[in-house]
């Protein structure tokens, strides 16, 4: 009897050990099933809908789209091609499975899907806008973080492949709204929010320099005015209002700008200073590139060029336009954009939703409050007639590139519309080669958000 209960309890150790084995098995493969699935040539992707449920990406490629359907959003979206890894489809591609263990693989009945916050309407409404030049514009809710444009040109439409690609223009596989740019004078926004955040208010508006088209600095370099014969005595609102760059070269030499706040200053507004790493900060996946500039003497040519936004300070669209939530919302505090809305799996069970995020404080609420006064007066002052219609906090940028042979116009900004929250940042390149204008292009964008 002993020996037949001892039988007993080995069978039962082992039948214990063998369903325990089945049952981690069972777990293992329903896990990693679907990581070999994505990894095989036989897999099925799901969708990428913009917010109306407009199609920005056919994983099964059965679908029939007019010509062109992808382009707007063609270098953003991405595919699942290998040739575009900074895009929306390449870093979230675990989201467009259609396999499931229990259900197997799922072609056209698979439910996996991304919901972007994107306007489709609005983004090829503005790619048209430019008239085949080329440039960058994105715009989002500056209380929500839902990016709403995001355009980059040249772009292409994913589905007619790449058998060119040797041919293709530069940054057409890339959207250039994440990449860092020359700022021109929409950098100068970056300067107001450090001198008000060092001198305070009261005192940054005490303060008036004469421009007579040229400013000799304290090195002995000439930081000229794009009005050669100068725009007289100026105060901030003034210079702001003319862009003029020797009274922004004066403010930063001025004795109650230290270099060490300044420095402090941009670090906080996020810029990498003399060299530091040039980091990213992540949209969904998608690395954007963060600003970097030179701060050596507040006296020197560079680190005042710099400060005007030329010289070694570049600038992401992104980052621009981020810079004006904070303004904007009155907080000082940027809200992050995000691109993806919601998340299906295959059997259309919501995986993930998006949450409304901010950054830390980059300054104060007081400050927030003041640089927005700023804008809004310069929008009602200087463009009305240049984009009608709207009430905007805005700064223009001539930003000149490859050596001065080149110039491109920027404009940031936001609507000063509690019904309308959108920030924007518009770039077109080369701007004296096509008949479009920044100003155009943003009518066109702000029409189609606002309708």
């Amino acid at each position: 009897m002993k020996s037949i209960r001892r039988c007993q309890h080995i069978i039962t150790l082992f039948l214990s050990i063998f369903l325990v084995g089945m049952i981690v098995l069972v777990i293992k493969i329903n896990r990693e099933a679907s990581f070999y699935m994505m990894n095989s040539d036989d897999r099925r992707l799901g969708m990428v809908y913009d917010r109306r449920g407009d199609v920005l990406f056919d994983g099964s490629g059965r679908g029939d789209y007019p010509d062109g359907h992808f382009t707007d959003v063609g270098n953003l979206i991405g595919d699942d091609k290998g040739q575009m890894e900074n895009t929306l489809v390449a870093q979230n591609i675990d989201y467009l499975n259609n396999y499931s263990f229990s259900s197997g693989l799922v072609d056209k009945g698979g439910k996996a899907a991304i919901y972007t916050t994107l306007d489709h309407d609005a983004n090829r409404a503005v790619y048209n806008a430019y008239m085949g030049a080329k440039g960058c514009a994105c715009a989002y809710n500056y209380k929500t973080g839902e990016l709403l444009v995001c355009t980059s040109l040249p772009s292409l439409d994913v589905t007619k492949g790449y058998d060119n690609v040797g041919s293709m223009e530069s940054g057409t596989l890339m959207s250039k709204v994440m990449y860092r740019t020359v700022p021109g004078s929409t950098q100068k926004v970056s300067t107001v929010i450090s001198a008000l955040e060092i001198m305070g208010r009261e005192r940054l508006f005490s303060k008036t320099y004469n421009c007579t088209g040229s400013f000799i600095n304290s090195e002995g370099k000439p930081i000229d005015c794009h009005q050669s014969w100068g725009h007289g005595d100026q105060n901030i609102q003034q210079a702001i209002e003319n862009s003029c760059n020797p009274y922004f070269a004066q403010l930063v030499q001025d004795s109650d700008m230290p270099l060490e706040r300044i420095k402090s200053q941009y670090t906080k507004l996020g810029y990498a200073i003399n060299g530091d790493d040039i980091k990213y900060f992540d949209i969904d996946g998608i690395q954007c590139e963060r600003a970097s500039t030179t701060l050596t003497d507040t006296g020197d040519f560079i680190t005042q060029w710099g400060c005007i936004g030329q010289g070694d300070t570049l600038v992401s669209p992104m980052q621009l336009m981020m810079w004006q939530s904070a303004i904007a919302n009155g907080t000082g505090k940027m809200t992050m954009p995000h691109i993806i809305s919601k998340v299906t799996d295959v059997n259309g069970s919501v995986k993930k939703t998006a949450d409304t995020d901010f950054s830390k404080q980059l300054f104060s609420p007081s400050t927030a409050t003041t640089v927005r006064q700023i804008l809004t007066t310069n929008g009602a002052n200087n463009y009305g007639w240049q984009v009608p219609g709207y009430a905007l906090g805005i700064k223009s940028g001539t930003a000149q590139v490859k050596e001065g042979a080149e110039e491109n116009a920027l404009l940031v900004g936001f609507v000063d519309d509690d019904a309308h929250p959108i920030a924007f940042c518009v770039v077109l390149e080369n701007k004296f080669s096509t008949p479009v204008s920044a100003e155009q292009i943003l009518t066109t964008m702000l029409d189609n958000l606002c309708a």
